[in-house]
């Protein structure tokens, strides 16, 4: 009898332990996979996945599926696919949003479910202040910190007058508080467009009419792609400088308009041509996989999915024990694709910011290159206010 006993208790172990070793981690990536922003959810989940494809398919030694849904860059959209992730597929981590007109309705909901979320791209100020929250991690950077660093350099040009212009939403209106938190001259006028609008006639007449010697502009996707054709086309692009952060001058941008963007000064904390071993190997891997160059929304999505595996990894596949997930997550103990990084208090970046020129390599390609670093190890604004 007892012999049974201590059986049954063997087996039920063996169950128990083949379960957890047939266990499999969900990971919901979310993005914008249609529409004007298409471009950029696809280079987030190109770089994901290619992460992913490396481990073999495994994130901390764990087999992942990665479940793939479409916000459309709306967020009753993103709403939607947000619960059919977390109820019906029951994920264990989200990432991948671009926009923070998307994200900031969606995170409740993800929050409230206990569930981690990475960011790949947008780092809103409601979660880097007094909201901050543990289970909010931002890999990218917070909305103010590129847009900040271009002011700098904005400001050392000595520019005495830059027109502003980005979307009406609150990734736009923080890209341009930003910009305006380093830049010393004079706004010239300081323009709100709608989200996703595609013709800039009007504002390329007020820009003309202005008297600005500069425009610092923040048109995500397609707004960038059609405001600086429009820009070219009108003749301003040779009467005065033009700024942008990273978004609008990375490979999706420079594909859509060629040879107009030579030269164009933008701000970013990544670049293909950052020489360290993980970055190296990342630029070779995606032009062998995908045959291009990547952008930074590649290198974003690439480096959140190694920081999940390095997680897993270390806390040995128990992903399922959210606070020893959270701990490791926080430590950032790999090897980012931008070189130095670490999480601040608030869980946004620490990390430098650098200023990129659109140029042709030896190849004759088209892409960006490291001129100077703007901000070493910069924190964002709003870390003081966290309480984490």
């Amino acid at each position: 009898m007892r012999r049974t006993s201590i059986a049954i208790l063997l087996g039920a172990l063996g169950m128990a332990s083949n379960v957890l070793a047939n266990e499999e981690l969900k990971i919901g990536l979310l993005s914008t996979l249609s529409g004007p922003g298409a471009a950029l959810g696809n280079e987030i989940k190109d770089g994901f996945e290619l992460a992913l494809e490396k481990n073999n398919n495994q994130l901390g030694g764990v087999s992942t599926k990665l479940i793939v849904a479409d916000d459309q860059q709306k967020a009753d959209e993103g709403r939607q696919a947000a619960e059919r992730l977390l109820r019906r597929d029951k994920v264990d981590l989200m990432t991948g949003m671009v926009f923070s007109n998307v994200l900031l309705p969606v995170m409740p909901r993800i929050l409230n479910s206990d569930t981690i979320y990475v960011s790949t791209n947008t780092g809103p100020a409601d979660y880097a202040g007094a909201k901050c929250h543990p289970n909010f991690f931002t890999v990218s950077w917070q909305n103010e910190d590129i847009p900040s660093a271009m002011g700098q350099y904005v400001t050392d040009k000595n520019h005495k007058s830059v027109f502003l212009i980005a979307p009406n939403y609150p990734g736009g209106k923080e890209s341009i508080d930003g910009f305006k938190r380093y830049f010393k001259g004079d706004v010239a006028d300081e323009v709100y467009v709608k989200l996703g609008q595609l013709d800039f006639a009007a504002e390329v007449a007020q820009i003309r009419a202005s008297g600005a010697d500069a425009v610092f502009f923040f048109l995500p996707g397609g707004m960038g792609v059609s405001f600086i054709k429009q820009l070219v086309s009108s003749g301003l692009n040779k009467q005065l400088a033009i700024y942008t952060p990273g978004f609008s001058a990375d490979q999706d941008t420079i594909k859509a308009v060629g040879d107009p963007m030579l030269g164009m000064m933008n701000a970013s904390q990544w670049s293909p041509d950052l020489d360290n071993a993980a970055n190296n190997e990342f630029v070779t891997l995606f032009k062998e996989k995908y045959g291009r160059t990547p952008s930074m929304y590649a290198a974003q999505g690439y480096d959140a999915a190694r920081l999940i595996d390095s997680a897993i990894k270390n806390i040995n596949g128990d992903y399922k024990d959210n606070e020893k997930l959270r701990a490791e997550i926080k430590k950032a103990n790999f090897d980012s694709v931008r070189g130095d990084f670490s999480f601040n208090n608030n869980n946004y970046p620490i990390q430098n910011y650098y200023m990129r020129e659109v140029y042709k390599n030896e190849n004759g390609e088209m892409t960006n290159r490291v001129l100077e670093t703007i901000f070493e190890k910069y924190e964002d604004p709003f870390s003081g206010q966290c309480g984490l």
